[in-house]
């Protein structure tokens, strides 16, 4: 590892367009699971000008499964109100909604469910990561972290009455490290929409000293560059502005660039999916590894064949922090954790439950696990078994 480098993250607001289009699947997800826990989603969203569309797969119980679809547009226009679009563009009350969920494919679902023989199989081919740092207190990357930290006040802020602040948003932090480890903040980018009649310093004045509270103290210096809406006006954004995928922001929901991606998103998918599931997993070892001590950088790999209930591979890399041998993590890891198959961590980490809706804006990794189950990747209750194990 390089001692002295820079690094950047980025973050995006819950009015992003992707990200609104992430609640969206999420809102869906929830829905079947707090029908049927055993529900199978895979729920795909755009989003544009006054208009929402849904399309994929779905499994529940034949009449829930009616139901449920009937019942979905209330919930996302609840969730589209809720992150505050009540623009001429895109509007919760007015925007065109069409759903196109239909039911899922026979195939999949043979290769997936359990039977006299074989168990749950992953619900698809793929690679899935898991990181953890001690650079922050959340055990993650510190350029993403605090990009999330300013978006997340910024959006308490549009919540509480700032009312010159709209939906969408954009941060990114730019780190100088020295050791390995953060020492300041060398420039801060904010975009962030607005009411018309707001000139870039305005702005600027209103996002920097929210931004200012939640950096740690003594990053940010005099020679701090800050950047805000450096393109001008940014009165038109969200779905109005530019259309949002779901899946898009795969970075900005995982390690901000700091560890290596699979490719598969999170949102939209039951837990079924290891591309959600499994890197779930995989941050609750690497997390618990470094709470533990065992090394101050984790990197976790594993990969899955559809229909196949054990993992294909696991690898461990503790980036030369490490403490102890990294094959005897390889060993030890995947069996705290019901063997790393789709089963063991639905059921090690709680997640057939409708939890996921909040996930979808401000990252799904260094948050704090929640009384209902929310989070629970992000318990470090491992710790203690570790530390007798080495």
């Amino acid at each position: 590892m390089r001692p002295s480098y820079i690094f950047t993250s980025e973050s995006v607001s819950e009015g992003h367009p992707d990200k609104v289009a992430d609640r969206v699947s999420d809102v869906v997800v929830d829905a079947f699971l707090r029908e049927d826990p055993e529900a199978r989603v895979a729920c795909e969203t755009l989003v544009t000008t006054e208009r929402v569309i849904l399309a994929g797969e779905v499994r529940a119980e034949d009449d829930k499964m009616r139901e449920i679809i009937a019942g979905l547009e209330d919930k996302v226009r609840a969730a589209i109100k809720d992150i505050g679009y009540a623009q001429k563009g895109f509007h919760w009350a007015t925007a065109h909604y069409a759903c196109h969920l239909h039911a899922q494919s026979a195939d999949i679902a043979m290769g997936v469910d359990s039977g006299e023989n074989k168990d749950e199989g992953a619900g698809d081919q793929g690679i899935m990561f898991g990181y953890a740092s001690d650079e922050t207190e959340e055990l993650t990357s510190a350029p993403l972290q605090w990009s999330h930290n300013i978006l997340r006040r910024l959006a308490e802020a549009r919540h509480g009455g700032d009312h010159r602040l709209e939906p969408d948003a954009k941060s990114q932090v730019t780190v100088q490290y020295e050791n390995g480890v953060p020492s300041r903040i060398l420039k801060v980018l904010i975009s962030h929409q607005h009411k018309e009649g707001l000139t870039p310093k305005d702005v600027e004045a209103i996002v920097k000293p929210y931004a200012i509270e939640v950096l740690p103290q003594g990053m940010v210096t005099a020679d701090t560059e800050w950047l805000v809406n450096p393109t001008g006006n940014f009165v038109i954004g969200g779905p109005d502005g530019d259309a949002g995928l779901t899946g898009r922001k795969i970075i900005v929901d995982t390690y901000g660039g700091a560890a290596p991606h699979g490719g598969g998103a999170f949102s939209g998918k039951d837990p079924t999916k290891v591309d959600r599931s499994a890197a779930y997993a995989l941050r609750y070892l690497a997390k618990n590894v470094v709470a533990a001590g065992l090394a101050k950088r984790c990197t976790l790999q594993v990969s899955y064949a559809i229909g196949v209930s054990r993992p294909l591979s696991f690898y461990v890399n503790t980036h030369g922090t490490g403490q102890v041998d990294e094959a005897k993590l390889e060993a030890l890891l995947p069996e705290l954790i019901g063997g790393l198959t789709p089963r063991g961590i639905r059921l090690h980490l709680g997640l057939n439950k409708p939890i996921y809706e909040r996930t979808a804006a401000y990252g799904h990794f260094g948050r704090t696990p929640e009384a209902d189950g929310g989070f629970s990747w992000e318990r470090t209750d491992l710790v203690d078994a570790l530390k007798r194990e080495f």
